[in-house]
């Protein structure tokens, strides 16, 4: 009962607030009142207290009990709403309607930190400086002369910090005095600046040396080890595995090292489909020698290589694209796409994002509000890019539901 009156009193809040008030009509404006109501919201509270207090007493054994028969009623509960006969088309799931011999779906998205829990230049980091000679050791001739590890922790430390100060200033100085309309060939204008910026920083990085000496099996070794964000490589699998998708992945990203990215998406989470545009690191009898081949590092260079890849497609199918991405960097990418989708908090993306007139709308609010103008017939098209709306997701299992519904 429990989980049945939490799924309840969560439904009925997320209805009640994109409910038109004005709407007197509503099929199901009595059942949402119902559970929004703050009796059915204050007995649900009482429940899962009681809950608690019975609980107290029970071993670790009969807790997991307690568990899986709480997670396996919530799953009933969602199954039933899941399974009930829709007399209306629907906006989703995207796949819902989706033909292979006609359509196309095209799915790219960030990695750093929108797949990832850290960023790929603190892995490298950690790695440059574990694996860096003691300042006392003296290195073998004929290989590649590294700084010791205590000279890279503090070249890594001014580089980082010089990097998030001119990145705020750079940020800053894009700014409108006064926010405007949106408008993309504005901003994408406004993101030359960040473009320049990011590369000179990459520049620094070279001429530091802080990248030469790494091992291409130590790289390899952390990018299996890397851990995604929660649901990321769940949905990733189901779309490159479900045989009635005609889908591409493609995954645009600063990373310096796009061995570490096939590394993390390896043979042992199945997804060797997956697209990598990434940069990549020089190496030298697999030991790097710190210079970087650069392909993509600026928000200009990502939106290259969307429309490259957009344009690459033969034009016998229909496309719907979809970007996710969590900084400024993916911003043209996000708006230029059918479906931009954020993930994570970045404040200077709400920033910039703002000042440019572009709106962050939470998902499930932006889905209703496609639904309601969905044509009765399902066939106008409703998903188009640069209309300056994004879509704000709180991880990857929302953007699971928007795709697969459940």
């Amino acid at each position: 009962m429990t989980p049945c009156m939490r799924l309840y009193a969560f439904l009925g809040k997320e209805l009640e607030a994109v409910l038109d008030p004005n709407e007197h009509d509503h099929p199901y404006k009595k059942w949402i009142g119902n559970y929004s109501s703050e009796g059915f919201q204050a007995t649900t509270l009482q429940t899962e207290d009681l809950l608690d207090k019975l609980s107290v007493s029970l071993t670790g054994e009969e807790l997991n009990i307690i568990e899986k028969l709480y997670h396996q009623a919530m799953k009933l509960e969602i199954e039933f709403f899941y399974a009930q006969t829709l007399t209306q088309p629907t906006v989703i799931p995207l796949t819902k309607e989706h033909d292979p011999a006609r359509n196309r779906l095209m799915i790219f998205s960030d990695f750093d930190l929108t797949c990832t829990v850290v960023d790929s230049s603190a892995i490298l980091a950690e790695i440059a400086i574990v694996t860096a000679p003691k300042s006392d050791q003296n290195q073998p001739e004929g290989q590649i002369t590294r700084m010791s590890s205590s000279e890279l922790r503090n070249t890594w430390g001014e580089l980082s910090q010089q990097y998030t100060e001119e990145y705020e200033q750079c940020i800053e100085s894009m700014l409108p005095s006064d926010k405007e309309e949106f408008n993309y060939e504005t901003l994408h204008t406004a993101l030359e600046k960040l473009s320049d910026f990011e590369k000179r920083a990459n520049s620094r990085v070279i001429e530091s040396g802080v990248l030469k000496g790494l091992n291409f099996e130590d790289i390899k070794r952390a990018g299996e080890r890397l851990i995604l964000q929660d649901g990321c490589t769940n949905f990733l699998q189901k779309i490159v595995k479900d045989e009635n998708l005609n889908a591409n992945v493609h995954l645009l990203s600063y990373c310096w090292c796009g061995d570490l990215i096939r590394a993390a998406f390896s043979s042992a989470r199945g997804l060797d489909v997956v697209n990598i545009h990434a940069n990549e690191l020089s190496f030298q009898e697999s030991v790097s020698t710190g210079e970087i081949i650069m392909e993509v590092q600026s928000p200009i260079d990502k939106i290259e290589a969307f429309n490259k890849i957009i344009q690459g497609c033969s034009d016998d199918k229909r496309n719907l694209t979809v970007y996710i991405g969590d900084s400024v960097g993916d911003l043209l990418c996000l708006l230029k796409a059918d479906i931009g989708i954020v993930i994570g908090s970045s404040s200077s993306l709400r920033t910039v994002g703002d000042h440019y007139g572009v709106s962050f709308v939470p998902l499930f609010p932006g889905l209703v509000k496609k639904q309601k103008e969905y044509g009765a017939d399902g066939s106008c098209c409703i998903w188009k890019g640069q209309s300056g709306i994004l879509y704000t997701a709180s991880g990857w299992d929302d953007i699971h539901a928007l795709f697969f519904g459940h």
